[in-house]
């Protein structure tokens, strides 16, 4: 298409008497074409191309059913349909995504930044999944996450009661090897039980107990100032919007299987505030040591009752162990994957742990003597009977001879 000054040029040349001919020999641009600009008063409109096709074409369906889930992040949106074969960038899912993001206000908030081995931060989540009968639920997940290099672990757990919430902290410093000089968490119920008359935190002792053990400080945020520990609302968020959407698991185990070594990726990627990898701030954090096993190991153990036909409730599965500890209090911990139970200082039953609520695990030889001891596990207090004592037989030419004597 021709520009508008030459086209100016071919007006004011016919203006002057000259010919489409000469008009030729001049600009050396076709007889058609200056006909076809002289036959306008302005510029001819400029014919519409076919548009041409693009790489996310075929997998805007896709797109449009995550979209419809709510689903706006662009980084799994541009994951999910990479695993289906897309080969193209991500500007062009940011820019068909764009047009359906809805807006988000948040309010303004002062950053505070933590030296290394300082502080981490704690908090639950709740998120959401749906089942195969198209069931939603709810599960917790731990969130802890380290101040100043930003490295961040998570487990969901089936309760959020001072067990679990014990357990998943040992499995964060495990996972971080180390431990923090504060944590700083909000005012929930597992870690305080109310706030005394001096405006003090009255912590919950079984907390508390841990907390000096491993030689943690604990602290509180302020009442409704959720920003005071923004780097775990931010985890905890980060979660729900990137681990979470478009994901599918079996079960508890499987969940946490992926989320451990979801953690492990994002801490090895460039932090958008530190612009650096938290796996390489990690070690300068200089976490203080982790105590010996023995320092930990009461804090893994649970109490349970032995019901009456031999098991023990564990996070909604029950095992079995050697029917003559029925109706007694056990220990139960999680070790590596195995559910331990303990009585007297001896370990009585070992089960790998099973995520699928209701199941029964059955122990082998679980219920070896009960029929003979009748289901009591100590002997009881009866008579018994023992056979009559033996007399001894002699014959009669002995009695004959001491007759014989005597006389």
């Amino acid at each position: 298409m021709l520009g508008s000054g030459l086209v100016i040029s071919l007006h004011e040349q016919k203006a002057m008497g000259k010919s489409i001919r000469q008009i030729v020999r001049d600009t050396g641009i076709s007889r058609n074409t200056i006909r076809k600009y002289l036959r306008y008063n302005g510029l001819p409109e400029r014919k519409k191309r076919s548009k041409r096709g693009s790489k996310l074409d075929p997998f805007k369906p896709v797109l449009d059913m995550l979209l419809a889930q709510g689903i706006y992040n662009c980084e799994v949106l541009w994951e999910r349909i990479r695993e289906q074969g897309y080969t193209g960038g991500k500007t062009l899912v940011k820019d068909y995504v764009q047009p359906f993001r809805p807006p988000r206000r948040t309010p303004a908030v002062q950053r505070y930044e933590t030296k290394p081995g300082e502080q981490a931060q704690v908090d639950w989540g709740i998120a959401d999944y749906v089942d195969e009968n198209g069931i939603i639920h709810k599960v917790p997940v731990f969130v802890m996450v380290l101040g100043y290099s930003r490295a961040m672990y998570i487990e969901f757990a089936r309760r959020c009661d001072i067990r679990s919430f014990l357990r998943c902290l040992i499995h964060a410093l495990e996972y971080f090897g180390g431990v923090p000089n504060v944590m700083l968490t909000d005012r929930m119920k597992t870690v305080i039980l109310g706030v005394r008359d001096d405006r003090k935190p009255e912590w919950h002792p079984v907390f508390a107990d841990f907390a000096a053990a491993v030689g943690m400080v604990p602290k509180v945020c302020r009442v409704r100032r959720p920003q005071t520990k923004g780097k775990v609302e931010r985890g905890v968020q980060f979660v729900k919007d990137n681990f979470l959407p478009g994901r599918t698991f079996t079960d508890l185990g499987d969940l946490n299987t992926q989320a451990r070594h979801w953690c492990d990726e994002k801490n090895r990627r460039i932090h958008g505030t530190t612009g650096e990898r938290p796996c390489d701030r990690l070690p300068l954090e200089q976490l203080k040591p982790l105590p010996v096993e023995e320092v930990i190991a009461p804090f893994r153990f649970e109490t349970r009752q032995v019901s009456r036909d031999g098991f023990v409730s564990f996070d909604g599965v029950r095992y079995g162990v050697p029917w003559t500890y029925s109706g007694r209090e056990v220990m139960v911990r999680l070790l590596r994957g195995f559910v331990e139970i303990w009585a007297d200082g001896q370990l009585i039953a070992r089960h790998e742990q099973i995520h699928r609520s209701r199941a029964v695990v059955m122990l082998p030889g679980q219920y070896a003597g009960l029929h003979t001891a009748q289901g009591h596990a100590h002997p009881r207090p009866v008579a018994r009977q023992i056979p009559a004592e033996q007399v001894e037989t002699r014959s009669l030419d002995l009695y004959d001879r001491l007759a014989e004597v005597g006389a």
